[in-house]
């Protein structure tokens, strides 16, 4: 039994406002992402199994990360964020933000909105995005050595939530909080996996590091 290490992305075109054109790593995703992969080298992390989801940002991020033939699985693919808050404007007139602050408030909204059902016709239900996480999860399973699972900041929420049993809201504050390249890691502990780490970025933590400390 060992550990499976979820990693986010790194950053990605924080412009986009659609999802074909966030979906590319910047050139700081990729040096934050070569910073990762040198600190995992260089404390001799072990992960003989590697997962991504199939998004560019996803497997840009692993192979600037160095990790090499990872399994690509679209159920670790990220919620269609954009695609969702098009709807809850088109269907609700609440308009996409476009700051920070704004998608602090945004995001939310959003997922209440989206669990609810309150969304028409989304690329996925909640409950959809909620089964096949915990279906991944599962599959990945403990057995076999540590894993190391390339993703995005929603999946690793609904990954928080399941965990945690958290409410909608407090994973909405989990989302916002998840920087890129971030490393969360889930254990077994009984016959459940519970986080024992969260948020981690011990490749940026050195002072000439602190300005690739990013959310989006």
């Amino acid at each position: 039994m060992s550990h499976i290490t979820l990693v986010r992305h790194g950053q990605a075109n924080s412009a986009a406002r659609d999802e074909a054109s966030y979906d590319q790593l910047s050139e700081l995703g990729h040096q934050q992402a070569r910073w990762l992969g040198a600190h995992l080298r260089d404390t001799r992390a072990h992960h003989p199994r590697v997962y991504c989801g199939t998004l560019t940002r996803h497997v840009e991020t692993a192979t600037s990360m160095g990790l090499t033939d990872p399994i690509r699985d679209p159920r670790l693919n990220e919620i269609e964020y954009f695609t969702l808050a098009q709807l809850f404007e088109q269907q609700h007139g609440v308009a996409i933000p476009t700051d920070r602050e704004g998608f602090v408030d945004h995001l939310p909204k959003t997922f209440a909105a989206w669990a609810d059902g309150a969304l028409e016709n989304p690329p996925e239900t909640f409950e959809q995005f909620e089964t096949r996480v915990s279906d991944v999860l599962r599959e990945i399973g403990t057995e076999g050595g540590g894993a190391i699972v390339v993703t995005s900041g929603g999946l690793i929420s609904m990954v928080v939530r399941q965990a945690m049993g958290l409410d909608i809201p407090a994973m909405a504050r989990v989302a916002l909080a998840i920087m890129n390249t971030s490393m969360h890691r889930l254990h077994p502990i009984g016959t459940q996996l519970s986080p024992v780490l969260f948020n981690a970025i011990p490749h940026l933590e050195a002072p000439d590091r602190h300005f690739a400390q990013t959310h989006l």
